[in-house]
C-alpha cells in the first residue's frame, strides 16, 4: 500500500463538496486520504476497517519491543515458571 499522491491528497472542500466519494476512496484502496487546506496537510480520512488493523499492529509491535527490553534486561521466566505463576501447570 502506497501513497499515490494524485490520488490520496484531497483539498478539505471536496470532502465538504462530496464525502461520499472520500468515503468509498479510503474502503476500496485501503489507503488514507490526506486533507489539505491552503496547501497544508491538516487531516487524514482512513476506513475504521484499516484503522483498527493499523493499531493491532502497532499494539502488537510495542508488545514485542516491549518483550525485548525485558529479554535484554534478563526479566525472562522459563516456561514451567511461567504455566506456574498462570497456574496452568
Amino acid at each position: 500500500m502506497s501513497t499515490k499522491f494524485s490520488e490520496d491528497i484531497v483539498p478539505l472542500t471536496d470532502l465538504k463538496v462530496n464525502p461520499g466519494r472520500i468515503v468509498k476512496h479510503v474502503t476500496n484502496t485501503h489507503r488514507p486520504v490526506l486533507l489539505t487546506s491552503r496547501g497544508r496537510g491538516v487531516a487524514v480520512v482512513q476506513s475504521v476497517t484499516d484503522y483498527e488493523m493499523a493499531e493491532e499492529e502497532r499494539a502488537f509491535m510495542r508488545a514485542v519491543v516491549a518483550g525485548l527490553a525485558d529479554l535484554e534486561a534478563g526479566r525472562e521466566l522459563s516456561l514451567a515458571d511461567a504455566k506456574a505463576r498462570l497456574g496452568s501447570a
